[in-house]
């Protein structure tokens, strides 16, 4: 059994666990955030050119730093889920999971038998957590978070229904998605008092079903705006947002 506290058990410590979420697509980048105090590196590869041979090189590299990695699949994609999984990543976030059934399908590939239908063959993930195949398999299940973005008016209606599917482990939140489906595409605004209502609803609902809330934040701003809400995994920034803000301090100390 696993010796260190899992990425689950760090969701649910009790303060929000902060993420540095990286869409740069060079393993060394979420290799240098892994060295800094945030709790686990999110690899985008929904809206980032991160493929999956770059996200399975970070992998190991986030680990060395003993961070977990967290990977955004891109929509539908859910078979890439347990390939992840296999190459040692500690949770996945899987966006517009609209209905029951995508989560069922999604949860399907993060989980082995009976909880789901995950085949063997974590190669990558028997080097990352230092255990014995059996061990693995006997802890899998709650070695890997399954996360399901909740970011349409549809899949806002059904939380409850999505949350309450087996191996589902919680829920995500992209506040500019979700301010495009509640607005009906009027506007892009995720500090909208729609989203901030939607957010407040979803945390709610998502703590009583005693399961995991994340969020993405733009800017570290936003992220301690987010802080102290319900959230079990907060996002700060992108690694492009934060290096744009460091240039922009940087340049602005330069200049005073």
């Amino acid at each position: 059994m696993p010796s260190s506290p899992t990425l689950l058990d760090r969701l649910n410590s009790g303060s929000p666990a902060l993420a540095a979420w990286c869409g740069l697509p060079d393993p060394s980048v979420p290799a240098l955030l892994a060295r800094e105090s945030f709790d686990t590196i999110v690899l985008d590869m929904q809206h980032s050119p991160i493929d999956f041979s770059t996200a399975v090189r970070a992998i190991p590299l986030i680990a060395a730093a003993s961070k977990p990695a967290i990977v955004r699949i891109p929509v539908g994609e859910f078979a890439t889920a347990s390939r992840l999984l296999d190459a040692g990543a500690s949770g996945v976030i899987a966006p517009m999971v609209n209905t029951v059934e995508d989560a069922r399908l999604f949860a399907g590939f993060m989980k082995y038998p009976p909880l789901g239908q995950r085949s063997w063959g974590p190669h990558g993930a028997l080097s990352v957590t230092g255990l014995e195949p059996a061990d693995y398999f006997r802890s899998g299940n709650r070695l890997t978070v399954a996360l399901a973005m909740v970011e349409t008016r549809e899949a806002l209606a059904i939380i409850d229904d999505i949350l309450a599917v087996p191996g589902i482990d919680g829920i995500f939140i992209g506040p500019a998605d979700l301010s495009l489906g509640l607005s009906q595409g009027r506007e892009l605004n995720p500090t909208s008092s729609a989203v901030e209502d939607a957010l407040d609803h979803a945390v709610a609902r998502t703590r009583a079903a005693g399961k995991v809330a994340g969020v993405f934040a733009a800017s570290g701003e936003r992220a301690a705006q987010l802080y102290g809400r319900g959230f079990h995994l907060i996002s700060v920034a992108s690694d492009a947002g934060m290096l744009r803000f460091g240039a922009q301090a940087a340049l602005k100390t330069t200049r005073a």
